[in-house]
This record gives structure tokens, sequence and C-alpha cells, in this order.
């Protein structure tokens, strides 16, 4: 029994795995502010902006990138500072601090991509 399960049991396991922890891909005709959105936001924040499934299973709720009334009224210098220093400081402790990672010119142009994202 352990034969014929084992390996369909491990290959069930290792695709969960893969879909939890591999990154949204991306795609080779993807602009610069395109890859960095979609290579550390796509997780939470889902491709369109929209939220993503695996912010739902673990019970987070991340901003919809897409509801214009949400992204009209916070500035340019806001989204920066919330990027590059994460929402722990400003009451979002679920938002992570990209300033390691990032630089301010990377930080920038994300934010010009999330400016360019479909509105629902």
């Amino acid at each position: 029994m352990l034969v014929v399960f084992g390996p369909a049991l491990l290959t069930v396991v290792g695709s969960l795995l893969v879909m939890l922890f591999v990154p949204h891909p991306v795609p080779k005709t993807a602009t610069g502010g395109q890859r960095l959105y979609l290579a550390h936001c796509a997780t939470c924040h889902g491709a369109d902006g929209r939220g993503s499934w695996r912010a739902t299973i673990f019970l987070m709720r991340p901003g919809d990138l897409s509801d214009p009334g949400l992204m009209d009224r916070l500035p340019d210098e806001y989204l920066f500072t919330l990027i590059k220093n994460g929402g722990a400081t400003i009451g979002k402790p679920g938002m992570p601090s990209f300033g390691y990672h990032l630089n301010d010119d990377q930080i920038r142009e994300l934010v010009r991509y999330l400016r360019t994202l479909p509105k629902r």
C-alpha cells in the first residue's frame, strides 16, 4: 500500500507547496514596473491588484489596488513610504517593507506601475 500511495501523496504535497511558495510567473514582455510588481507584490495583491487566493488562505486582506476610490486619494509619496518602510509604522502590519530589497528608483517605478493597474 505504501508503494502505491506514497509517491502519489508526495506528488500532491509537493504540488501544494509549489502553488503556495513559488512566486508569480513574470512574462518575457513585462515592463520594469510590472516585473517588480509580479515578483514582489502579486503574491498578496494578485496579478490584477484585486487580491490573491494565497492571501485568502493565510487570512490576509491586502488592499484592493484596482479600487479607484482608494488609489486616487493616496498620494505617490504615501505609497512610496508604505512600500519602502512597510505598514507596521502606520497601522498596516501585514504590509512588509521592501526598502532592503528595492532601491528608491525601483520603488518609484513600482508606484508608477500601480497607477496603471486596470480599475474595476
